[in-house]
């Protein structure tokens, strides 16, 4: 019996991980629209807490003085990567000519990344609801509350990082990693949204051996993320085209950006049979409403929106609404894939 306190925790993580995917749209927009440096501070925007709506309302040496700010904190993340051992990474941030260059006050720029900013706030409040509500379970899952408070830390290091992306200036390791944080988050809301779903539930029982199931829905989760990885620096090697090229010629963009696209390409051929070889693995040991079933179902639909955001990125000329939609769903994919592999993980195993 899920008793109350429970319910309000498993309804709680569950709007977290919608949150959660919603700021990853946002991100998807201000990385569309190029509204990246909209706001050249951070945690402020302009060093106010409502932006600016006119650049007179700015100083006139606003560019000299976040550049040097942005300065300033990049010697102490050098600093920081130096006491890692990273000493090249060090170096390539202290000798990054684009840091210098100063951005021009855009106000569409500058709200499309406040209201990004926003949304992770959002996603911040729930994450702490979350781990306050997760201690109904101190008697009895207390992997609950660790995984809960854990993802504190773990969103508040992507927010430290997310002001690391501003002051770099967008340098693309930095947004990479900026990004597997954000899956990182996903991964523990939902283990812990499907953990306290099936505390009280007795292990499904089928009469079929399913650890290949099991170890092939993991090499498929492995897959998606190299491809998320690879299409976070395709995406990186096209921002610096389309500047260089002054966002004109869109149309040239994929073509210059190397092979790096041509492996993109290539390995979404292996995530759509890989997700169809899971969906008929499925489809052979489920049947009717089973969770695993229809969590493959909704694993289809959302590679089809992927394979359709790609196809127009690829030979559209990047349309924005195609970009947003890309990244979205990409982490959806990932998102459902990962839960699937946890209800089959639950699943007794019996040989024939």
């Amino acid at each position: 019996m899920v008793s109350g306190s429970e319910q309000r925790f498993i309804k709680i993580n569950l709007i977290t991980i919608v949150v959660t995917l919603l700021v990853i749209l946002a991100g998807g927009i201000v990385r569309s629209t190029g509204s990246g440096m909209g706001c050249p501070d951070w945690p402020k925007c302009f060093d106010r807490y409502i932006p600016p709506t006119d650049v007179s309302q700015l100083p006139a040496n606003y560019k000299e003085k976040y550049v040097a700010g942005r300065l300033k904190k990049n010697e102490k993340f050098a600093k920081y990567l130096e006491s890692m051992g990273k000493v090249a990474l060090a170096d390539s941030i202290r000798h990054d000519k684009s840091i210098t260059i100063p951005e021009e006050f855009n106000p569409a720029k500058t709200w499309t990344e406040y209201l990004n900013r926003l949304a992770g706030v959002a996603a911040g409040i729930f994450l702490l609801l979350t781990a306050i509500c997760s201690f109904t379970y101190r008697k009895t899952a207390k992997r609950i509350i660790v995984l809960s408070i854990l993802n504190i830390f773990v969103v508040g290091y992507q927010g430290w990082l997310g002001s690391i992306v501003v002051s770099t200036n967008l340098a693309q390791w930095v947004v990479t990693v900026h990004m597997l944080l954000a899956l990182v988050i996903l991964a523990i809301s939902i283990y812990t949204y499907n953990y306290a779903k099936q505390l009280n539930k007795a292990p499904s029982v089928i009469m079929y051996r399913i650890l290949w199931l099991k170890g092939f829905l993991f090499f498929t989760l492995i897959i998606s993320l190299v491809q998320i990885v690879i299409g976070t620096d395709v995406r990186e090697a096209v921002d610096v085209i389309a500047k260089s090229l002054g966002y004109g010629a869109k149309a040239s963009w994929i073509s210059k950006v190397g092979s790096i696209f041509s492996y993109h390409r290539d390995l979404a051929i292996l995530v759509v049979i890989t997700n169809a070889v899971v969906y008929k693995m499925v489809t052979d040991r489920f049947s009717g409403k089973a969770a695993p079933l229809l969590t493959a179902r909704f694993i289809l639909i959302t590679l089809l929106v992927q394979l359709l955001s790609g196809l127009a990125l690829a030979y559209i000329a990047f349309p924005p609404v195609a970009q947003a939609l890309h990244i979205l769903f990409s982490t959806l994919l990932f998102s459902l894939q990962f839960y699937l592999y946890l209800l089959v993980y639950r699943t007794s195993t019996y040989k024939q």
